[in-house]
C-alpha cells in the first residue's frame, strides 16, 4: 500500500458515561482495523454528570488502552455549550447542528484555556502520558479557543476539514472527516448518504479521517455504513496514527 496513504480513525466522547457503547466500538474497530489502531477523544466530565477523576476503574481502562498504543486526545471539558450570547449563524450551529454540544464555540481565550488546563490534568493523570492533542466538541472553536490552543501548545488539533499544529498554525492534513449522526431519521439518512458518496469520492485523499460516536451503536443502519466505509478505505491504506502527520 502507498506509504503516503493514511487512514485515521477515532472514537469520540470517551468516558464513563458511555462505557458500554465505547466498549462495543472498541471491539468493532479492532476487528475492522486489525487491533487498537485508532484514537480516542476523552471528555473529562461529560455534561457534568460523569467525572473521570471519580472513576478509578475507568481511568485504569484508559491507561490500558493508552499503553497498548491508542492515541488519547483531550475532547473539551464537559462537551456542553452553556453560552447564551451567540447570535446569527453561530447560534444556529450551536443549537441545531450540535444539539447544544459545541462547548468551545463561544468561549473566551481565558475560559477556553482554563478548561483545557483542567481537562488535560485529568486525562494525563489517568493515562500517565501527555495527550496527543486537543479536539473541540463538535469540531467547533471560537477565536478565543484557537488562541488558547496555541497558548497551551498542544501538538495537534483538528476540525471538520483539517488537522493542524496549534503552536505555529501549520496545516498537516486537509480533507473532510467522515462521521455519522444518530439524533434523527433525517440525520441518519444524510450521514449514510454522505458516507456512501465519500467511499468513492474521497479515495484520492492522502489522509482519510473517520470518526464514530457512542450513539452510532444504537442504530444498525449506521453500524452497517461504518463497516462498509472502513472496509472501503482499508483496502488501499493502512490505519495510521495522528502523530504520523508530524513527521
Amino acid at each position: 500500500m502507498p506509504a503516503s496513504k493514511r487512514l485515521l480513525v477515532s472514537i469520540h466522547d470517551v468516558g464513563p458515561r458511555f462505557e458500554d457503547e465505547i466498549d462495543r466500538l472498541v471491539d468493532r474497530l479492532s476487528e475492522a482495523l486489525g487491533g487498537l489502531k485508532f484514537a480516542m477523544l476523552v471528555v473529562p466530565d461529560h455534561w457534568d454528570e460523569a467525572p473521570l477523576q471519580n472513576s478509578p476503574a475507568y481511568q485504569r481502562k484508559l491507561r490500558g488502552w493508552s499503553d497498548a498504543g491508542v492515541e488519547m486526545f483531550l475532547h473539551g471539558w464537559c462537551h456542553r455549550d452553556d453560552s447564551r450570547s451567540l447570535s446569527g449563524l453561530a447560534a444556529m450551529r450551536a443549537r441545531h447542528m450540535t444539539a447544544g454540544e459545541g462547548e468551545f464555540l463561544a468561549l473566551s481565550r481565558t475560559e477556553a484555556r482554563r478548561r483545557m488546563q483542567a481537562g488535560r490534568a485529568v486525562v494525563e493523570n489517568a493515562i500517565g502520558v501527555q495527550v496527543a492533542g486537543f479536539i473541540a466538541p463538535a469540531w467547533l472553536y471560537s477565536q478565543g479557543a484557537h488562541e488558547a490552543l496555541a497558548d497551551e501548545r498542544f501538538a495537534l488539533a483538528e476540525d471538520h476539514f483539517r488537522v493542524w499544529r496549534p503552536d505555529d498554525g501549520k496545516v498537516v492534513s486537509y480533507g473532510p472527516v467522515i462521521t455519522w449522526a444518530s439524533r434523527s431519521k433525517a440525520r441518519i439518512a444524510s450521514s449514510r448518504t454522505f458516507a456512501s458518496i465519500a467511499r468513492t469520492a474521497l479515495q484520492p485523499l492522502a489522509t482519510m479521517r473517520i470518526a464514530v460516536h457512542p450513539g452510532d451503536v444504537r442504530v444498525p443502519a449506521l453500524l452497517h455504513s461504518i463497516d462498509a466505509t472502513l472496509a472501503s478505505f482499508t483496502r488501499n491504506r493502512l490505519p495510521g496514527r495522528y502523530r504520523d502527520l508530524l513527521t
